[in-house]
């Protein structure tokens, strides 16, 4: 039986098993009844109708029961219908009993391998189910880690910004209190874009990561993305290369944004580079490559492989040493792999260079 048909409720299995085997029944009766018609010399073919009969009946219908009553009646007919004398039932002929042997051993041979191949099946689906389930309390777990981290640290500077504000703020010089205000500032806008990330993720439903896409053009996401984060970084230099082609994408808009902008916010915040980032969308087949690609002083070999996990830490040579990275990385890794895409880092001698892809179909 079919996985779709094990959903079903059992009376309604019954349901489907009985009309199958009469279905099954009636057409193999047909189409020897043509076949005896058009060859009344040639029975022996006959059979074999009935034979592909019982073994769809064995394929589709629950347990063992139908096979065995569709045998019994296969033969039936086979003896009524089209062995002489015909219309009248004599299993007193030679070789009959062998003919009922052979049809049920089909039957029980077929409905067993039928019956271990729907247990391997739904072992296969367990584990398949198992390990999904384990790749989302991985990702759980890396972006809690990266929360606690990442939200305690602008947290405890503009508590201790403000602590030295209200303690000394007599004492303290115009320049010294617009720095305080300002380090308050940039943890406040830091903080926020944190909680837009975590907000974000939200929008990703179900243990299975699914989300609803809509077809969206390349450009306007792109070009959405690019007028929130100069909003964040007035001075920040970022080059676009974008075919000239309309390119058409299911994907989930707003998510899509999100990862851009975090990709370019590293790219212009760790990088240690004033040179401009490039960003470059290239049309493949089967899918669409975005390239976030700056030229500083790239990633750290031994980071590469766990970059996505949401680390909480990072060397301070590095140019993930800036906090807030791990739980962007981890958050845009999650987004891309709810739209069935890739997301990868990688050094390219100048710098360091991230790319994520995006299907064209599902």
């Amino acid at each position: 039986m079919s996985k779709k048909l094990r959903r079903l409720p059992l009376w309604k299995q019954h349901v489907f098993s009985v009309l199958f085997s009469i279905f099954c029944m009636s057409a193999a009766t047909g189409v020897s009844a043509l076949y005896f018609h058009i060859v009344p010399d040639n029975t022996a073919n006959i059979v074999l109708a009935f034979i592909l009969a019982l073994m769809l009946v064995a394929r589709y219908c629950v347990g063992y029961l139908y096979g065995i009553i569709c045998s019994i009646v296969a033969v039936a007919c086979v003896n009524y219908m089209f062995t002489y004398p015909y219309f009248r039932l004599n299993f007193t002929l030679t070789g009959y009993p062998i003919t009922f042997i052979g049809m049920l051993a089909v039957t029980l041979f077929t409905s067993t391998m039928t019956s271990h191949l729907a247990m391997q099946a739904d072992v296969i689906a367990q584990r398949e189910k198992q390990l999904a389930e384990a790749e989302v309390e991985k990702m759980r777990a890396n972006l809690l880690r990266a929360i606690s981290h990442d939200l305690r640290t602008p947290l405890t500077g503009m508590i201790g910004n403000s602590s030295v504000f209200l303690e000394n703020q007599s004492r303290l010089s115009e320049s010294e209190k617009k720095e305080i205000v300002t380090n308050i500032y940039n943890d406040s806008n830091w903080l926020l874009n944190m909680v837009e990330n975590l907000l974000t993720v939200t929008r990703i439903k179900g243990d299975n990561l699914s989300i609803n896409t809509s077809s969206e053009p390349v450009e306007e996401v792109i070009s959405e993305a690019l007028q929130k984060l100069h909003k964040r970084y007035p001075s920040g230099e970022i080059r676009v290369h974008i075919p000239d082609e309309f390119i058409l994408l299911p994907m989930d808009a707003i998510l899509i944004e999100q990862v851009t902008i975090n990709l370019l916010e590293n790219a212009l915040v760790h990088s240690g580079s004033q040179s401009p980032i490039d960003l470059t969308v290239e049309d493949h087949p089967h899918y669409v490559s975005f390239t976030v690609r700056d030229y500083g002083i790239g990633i750290s070999e031994s980071m590469l492989d766990n970059l996505f996990e949401g680390a909480a830490h990072a060397p301070s040579h590095t140019s993930d040493a800036h906090k807030g990275m791990g739980i962007g990385l981890s958050i845009c890794k999650t987004i891309i792999t709810a739209h069935h895409g890739t997301l990868t880092a990688r050094n390219h001698g100048q710098g360091a260079e991230f790319i994520f892809t995006l299907p064209k179909k599902h």
